[in-house]
This record gives structure tokens, sequence and C-alpha cells, in this order.
């Protein structure tokens, strides 16, 4: 089943998730529209690929022009628009970078995959005590909502019951004195007494059922400012932790939609509360009751509807999505100056009455009060105010920020930095702000993004990304600025779960337990490696010891690049095995036959490096393994890396082709695990005849390494038989016998 079709079963709430990934830049229609064409390419591939991203772009548009023209223009006028109006964005976002719309439905697809494993996870472990207990809090909480909105209505009933009945009384009261004025014989007198029993039984009456309705009233204020208690200190912060681990990469669990529908209905009730209050208080006025105990009541309670509904509005607004730029969608909150970002607001209390009333203003480290020395002052530079408004696509209020930049304040003369923290280290932060004014009311709003990390040149940007993962493993004080000046340690617990969400959110595969303690040897000892709450410090993960090599942060966003741009559908496959020391692959080679290979991650390769080690059965029947130079990015830009495993051969001296690799680890033959992507399908092991362009002889990269061993010789030449062959005949029509003059690449 098609993976937008099974995202369309699911609740709400993961329908909620998906419906986050989606803006204008690349809007849901297209994902409806062209569902099955999306998902029958692989955009990893597409986004490392220039060529193939113009192609796949202009695909997209010539897809969009097809459904355009299907459709009716008069029953399908409105749509016929909206698709044109797609194209054009399309066209002026991705025109000069198809590579970026790449990666932007890459990521998508991604995110989606991962929702939806996460709702058939959710499926399969219902019984679990932590799912069961958040959903019976939920319940708890949409029960208490229900109440409060049964008890407002009620309310409204009794108060409706209120206003006959006080009209009544007027009415009875009124015609009795008009008798009084021309009728006052005996009888009529008897009949006035006891008319004036009845009109002083109602007005009891009409006393008590104020009492009453004010009584539900504080009753029904009461359970509202429990709830909005319950939102504000706990909800709020809950989805602002959940969201901070969406921003590292964890699962995607933000249920803002629940949230809003809450927040929106507790205001519903409290500005229906107040207005039944003011019905009361006219109700009072026109009794001629201003005395009246319940007169005096109503202005305290009034007073505390008007205050609940203020804190309520004060905590709506929130960071939808944080800061970001959109060539980096998987690494928010790290911003390069000069470089576009966006951010989006929604605020959680959706009233029709403030649909474009609030005006939202952008700042940037604006409550920074005590800075750190020589802590770098910025401009935020575009359109910095926009309008909450109504969204046509889901009905939110929301205030999207498209085109923002950062641009330093350079002071004059030269600039010496004397901060004690580095660039990467220095976190800034973006606030938000808006006032809303009412007759009656008077509330100014505000919010801030999680902190933000600015970088000048994007070889920053693994460090950068180190210290955004820090803060939000370990910090929910979004104003902690100075949080790096002593940065608290992190459990290994903690810590190994964000690890593998960095390649889950890239890829479609996280780090499994063999992988993670080969992690947790290299930071840790392996004395260290099962204890959880081993603690690990920042300078050892960002910086690294004096005596190593790449400090161990750096290693591993090496290796997630190499993943992401050279090695993405075998790392899928879960052909690498990828994060194994030494000895560890050599006790898994130890048993296997010849010609069985693994594929390991290189531990000195700063940008990341795999290479190939495999087993041989040497002269005196006990097995060698060889491991070949690390594999870089720059190495397979030209070849891919399932064609150098199906090339790769060994060439003694005597000019005798011998392929080494022939089984992965454990027992896979070679073109079974990596067929389907080699560059052609002519099978390796066929005769290769030389190709001719033009007058000249085509030519082949030849990757080359020496390889130690007893029965080998020296100088072996890695070839493929097709570059074999070819040199060979080159040879021989230069009058050579033999290969020479070929030295290691």
């Amino acid at each position: 089943m098609a993976l937008w079709h099974q995202l369309q079963q699911l609740d709400s709430r993961y329908l909620e998730q998906v419906d986050q990934l989606y803006d204008d830049t690349f809007p849901m229609e297209i994902r409806q529209y062209l569902s099955q064409w999306i998902e029958s390419h692989d955009w990893d591939t597409v986004a490392s690929n220039e060529s193939l991203a113009k192609v796949r772009f202009h695909d997209l548009l010539s897809k969009l022009d097809e459904h355009h023209g299907r459709l009716n223009m008069g029953d399908n006028f409105l749509l016929q628009h909206n698709i044109r109006k797609i194209r054009r964005n399309l066209q002026e976002h991705f025109q000069e970078y198809p590579t970026h719309m790449a990666m932007i439905i890459s990521n998508f697809l991604n995110k989606e995959r991962t929702i939806l494993a996460s709702a058939n996870s959710t499926q399969e472990n219902s019984g679990a005590s932590q799912s069961n207990g958040m959903m019976e809090k939920h319940r708890q909480l949409d029960n208490k909502v229900n109440e409060l909105k049964k008890k407002v209505q009620e309310a409204e009933q009794q108060i409706q019951s209120l206003e006959d009945l006080q009209d009544e009384h007027d009415f009875k009261r009124k015609t009795l004195q008009s008798r009084m004025e021309f009728d006052l014989n005996a009888q009529t007198m008897k009949e006035i007494q006891r008319e004036e029993m009845v009109i002083r039984e109602m007005f009891h009456r009409l006393n008590k059922a104020r009492e009453v309705v004010v009584i539900e009233l504080v009753s029904a204020l009461k359970l509202a400012d429990q709830i909005q208690f319950t939102l504000v200190s706990e909800e709020i912060p809950e989805w602002k932790q959940r969201q901070q681990m969406v921003c590292i990469g964890g699962p995607p669990n933000a249920c803002l939609d629940q949230l809003q529908n809450w927040f929106t209905s507790v205001a519903e009730c409290l500005q229906q509360i107040r207005q039944q209050l003011n019905t009361l208080q006219e109700l009072v006025v026109k009794f001629n009751l201003d005395n009246n105990p319940v007169s005096l009541d109503l202005s305290s309670v009034l007073e505390q509807a008007l205050s609940i509904f203020k804190n309520l509005l004060v905590n709506s607004v929130v960071v939808e999505r944080q800061p970001c730029m959109p060539m980096h969608p998987q690494r928010p909150l790290v911003l390069k100056t000069s470089v576009q970002f966006t951010v989006k607001l929604r605020l959680l209390v959706k009233l029709p009455e403030l649909n474009c009333q609030l005006k939202v203003q952008a700042s940037f480290d604006k409550d920074v009060a005590e800075a750190p020395r020589g802590f770098r002052r910025f401009n935020i530079l575009g359109t910095t105010t926009k309008v909450l408004n109504m969204e046509e696509s889901n009905g939110c209020l929301a205030a999207e920020f498209r085109h923002l930049q950062l641009k330093e304040q350079r002071p004059a003369g030269s600039r010496v930095n004397e901060s004690p923290l580095l660039i990467m280290e220095e976190l800034h932060s973006i606030s938000f702000e808006t006032h809303l004014n009412q007759p009656g009311l008077s509330v100014h709003i505000k919010t801030t993004s999680l902190p933000v990390v600015v970088i000048s040149h994007i070889n920053q940007m693994p460090s950068a990304w180190a210290s955004i993962l820090w803060f939000n493993m370990l910090c929910t004080e979004y104003q902690n600025l100075g949080f790096f000046l002593n940065p608290p340690p992190v459990k290994w617990g903690e810590l190994v779960k964000v690890l593998s969400w960095q390649f889950s959110s890239i890829t479609k595969r996280g780090l499994n337990a063999e992988q993670l303690n080969m992690l947790a040897d290299k930071l840790l000892g392996p004395d260290a490696r099962g204890n959880p709450d081993e603690l690990i410090y920042w300078n050892k993960f960002s910086r690294g010891a004096a005596n190593e090599r790449v400090p161990f942060w750096l290693w591993i966003d090496g290796i997630l690049d190499l993943i992401k741009r050279c090695l993405l559908n075998i790392w899928n496959d879960g052909y690498i095995i990828g994060f194994i020391n030494k000895e560890n692959e050599r006790a898994l080679l130890q048993d296997k036959r010849p010609g069985t290979f693994l594929l390991r991650f290189s531990e000195t390769c700063k940008d990341g490096g795999i290479t190939i080690t495999w087993v041989e059965e040497s002269q005196n029947g006990e097995p060698v393994t060889h491991s070949v130079k690390p594999y870089t990015k720059t190495d397979l830009v030209s070849l891919s890396f399932p064609d150098v495993i199906r090339k790769y051969t060994l060439m003694a001296a005597e000019n005798i082709p011998e392929s080494p690799l022939l089984y992965l680890y454990p027992d896979i033959p070679k073109d079974a695990a990596f067929g389907r992507y080699y560059s052609s399908p002519t099978d390796a092991s066929e005769d290769m005849e030389v190709e001719v362009v033009g007058s000249y002889l085509n030519r082949h990269m030849i990757p080359m390494s020496e390889v130690p061993g007893a029965r080998l010789q020296d100088n072996m030449l890695p070839l493929s038989p097709k570059a074999f062959g070819e040199l060979q005949h080159m040879n021989k029509n230069n009058g050579m016998e033999e290969l020479c003059d070929v030295g290691p690449n």
C-alpha cells in the first residue's frame, strides 16, 4: 500500500504531525496530487545529483501541468487557480536550486515513514504504561473541558430563564401599580394583597435564582482556572520539550492541534462566562438592586474571569516551527549570516474576533541583559512584522516569517573576539511580541524561539549542531544563553538515543545495540560501556582529547554526511556494519569462508571514510583479513561504492586478476546484495570490449591500493576486469607486453 494512502488512515493526532510538515514552500497539495509519482523516485539520490535534480524538477512541473489540464474549467476554477499559483511558487523557490527541492521531498518522506512507524508501534504497544498514562491524562483533560462546556451551557439556560422570570416579575409589578391607582375597593384590595404576595415570592425566587447562577458561574470559573493551569504549567511545557526532541531528530510527536482545541474551548467558555456575568449585572441594575450582595459579588467574579482569560492568552502563542534555513531542514536552530531563514508562530486561542487583530514583531537578542564578554550582536533584516491570520489550509491563527536574515554588527576598527565561548557555543534568541487592545481588555503577548547558534561559514555547521544537540538534551530554560559557560554533562543513556536519532532522521535506519556499544567503547572505554548513568562531558564530545586525531562528534558528523551523500541505499538496507572495532571485526570474520567481507567506518577519517575488510585463506590454513584504505566522499564522487565493491580486483605480479570480495557478511552473495545498485547491468565477470569515443579510446578510473599478505605480491592493483582488459589492449597497441608506471591513487 502506498505510503500516502497509509498515512491518511491514521488517527487525527498523526495526521496533524503530517500536516505540520508542509507549508507554502512545498504545499501538501503537491503531495496529494502526485503521491504515486513522488514515491516512485529515490529522492536521496536525486538530491545528490544536480543534473538529475533538474530533470526531476521539470518532470514535477510537467506533472502539475497534466493535472491542471485534466480539470474542468467550470467546476474547478479555484483548484486550477491554486495549481497555477503552486507552479509559480515552485519555480520561484527551486528553479535555481532543484537539489533543494529534492532534499525537502526526501526529508518529508523520511518523516512520513517515521510518523507511520510511530503510529504502528503505538498500536502494537498500546498496553505500555507510559502510553496509557498519557492517553488517560488527555482523556481526563478532555472530560474536564467537556464538563466546563456543559456548565457554561447550563448557566446560559439558567440566565435565559432568569431573564424571562424577571420580565414576568416586572410586568406583574407594573400592572399591580396601575390597578392600585384606579381601583381601591375592598374586593380589589384583597386581590392586590394576594398579588403582592405572589410578586414578593417571585422577587425572592429571582434573588435565589441569581445567587444560584452566580454560584454556578463561580464553579465554572474554578474549573476553567484548573484547566488553564494544567494547560499552561503542564501541557505547554511538555509540548515544548517534545518539540526540542523533534528539533534534534527525535520522533515527531508534537500534537499541537489537540492543544489548540483545549485552549480555544477554554477561551470560548471564558468569553461566554464574561458575557453571562455582564448580562447578570444588567439585570441587577434593571431591577434596582445595586446594594444587593449579588451585585457586589459580580464585580469580583468578572475580574477573576478576565484574569484567567488574560493568562490563557499570554501563554497561547507558541513557535510552531523553530528558526531554520530552508537549505538545511534537518538542522534547525543553526543560522548562517546573510542566509534567509524561516520561523512560524501559532496562536492556540483560535477565536474569529482575533483574526488579523494581532501584529507580531520579531526581535533578535532583545532581552539579553547580561551577555557574556565578547558576545556578538546581530541585526535582523527582512520583514520583521507579520499579522496573525487564519490559514486557508487548516484554519489556524498563524504568522510565518519567511525572509529573515542576520547581519553581524561589527564595531568600528578591528574586532578582537574576547568571548570565553567559541562562536559555535554562543547562543542567541529570537523573540516575538504582540499586543491585544479591545474594550476592557489589554494584553501583552510574548514568546521566544529555542536558542539558536549563528555561524559565519558553513564549515561551522557540524560544531554548531553539536551545541544544539547538547543544549536541547539538557536544558529547558530558553533564556539560559550562557549555558556553555559551564555546560553540564549528559548521561550515556540519554546521549545514546540522540546519537541514534541523528541517523534515523536522515535515513531509514538508526543504530543498533552493537553499533552503540562500539561508540560507547570509543567515548567511555569498554569498562564503562554498559553503564547508562556514565557521564559524558561536553569537551570530550565536541572537542576531544589532545591525543585524538578527530573529536568524537566531528567523526560522527563526517560519517553522517558520507552516508547521506554516498551510501544511503546500502545503509538503509542494513549492509553496513559500520561501527565496529578491529578486534570485533576479526572475530566476526574468523570462522567465515574466504571471500567474505564486511563494511565498516574508519575511526580516523575526519570527513568520514568507509573501508572493506575481507577474509582470505593463507598458506598455513589460518584465515587472514585485509582492509582497504578507507574510501571518502572525494573518492566516491566519480564511482559509486556498490561499483567499487563490484569491480574491486586484486592483480598479482603475473597480471592475473582476482576478485577477493565474494560474500557480504554473514553469507550474502555480493551481486545479490548490491546488484540493483550497480551502474550498469552487465555482469562484472564478462569480458569487456574497449569502447571507442571518436578517435580516442575511452578511459576509466582505476582505484588502487597495496595489500599486504604472504601470498600476495607487492604493488598489487585493485582493477576491474573491464579496466584491466582495456589497459592490456592499450599496452599491446603501444608495443608493451606488461603494465607499468601505474601508481597508487
